[in-house]
């Protein structure tokens, strides 16, 4: 839930009526959230007409295999960071031919990740039209399942910022 009480799949309905509206589709690729942001949005009925398809980019094989983005093109960009998270977004956007690419990725806990970030650090990007966002998120707490929902929140809400613009 977010500050105001909403549950993940309410946000996601939310955007995903937007995204209808404006006839725009949108793909996700996620990773210590655990597939729970494409949960939300494919909960919503009628997720088909905005919801191309996403992953859990959870290691760099994935990254290599479901993204295609080789190891060449985040040279001297290391995970857990806003420039990896528009990295895929913009992957995710552009192997899907999406109006709209989502990314996240962090360190759920209970420790932190092996780049010295925290348990609660993620973070989160949306690309699309004339659009390129990201932020970072600190929970400040380890609590693995809390901070995947938390970190499944941020990108929702995210999402719904760009869509604004």
């Amino acid at each position: 839930m977010d500050a105001s009480g909403n549950t993940l799949t309410t946000m996601a309905a939310a955007v995903g009526a937007q995204l209808k509206a404006r006839k725009e589709t949108i793909a996700v690729a996620e990773s210590s959230a655990g597939g729970l942001i494409s949960a939300a949005l494919l909960a919503v009925p009628g997720a088909s007409a905005y919801f191309l398809g996403g992953g859990v980019i959870y290691t760099q094989g994935a990254r290599r295999g479901l993204l295609r983005v080789p190891d060449e093109a985040v040279a001297g960009t290391r995970s857990s960071t806003e420039a990896y998270a528009l990295i895929k977004a913009r992957a995710i956007r552009q192997l899907l031919d999406t109006t709209w690419g989502l990314a996240e990725t962090g360190a759920t806990g209970p420790t932190g990740n092996r780049y010295g970030d925290a348990a609660g650090h993620a973070c989160l990007a949306v690309v699309g039209p004339g659009v390129e966002r990201a932020t970072t998120l600190e929970t400040a707490h380890g609590d693995r399942e809390r901070n995947m929902w938390a970190f499944a929140n941020a990108a929702l809400t995210l999402l719904e910022t760009a869509l604004r613009t």
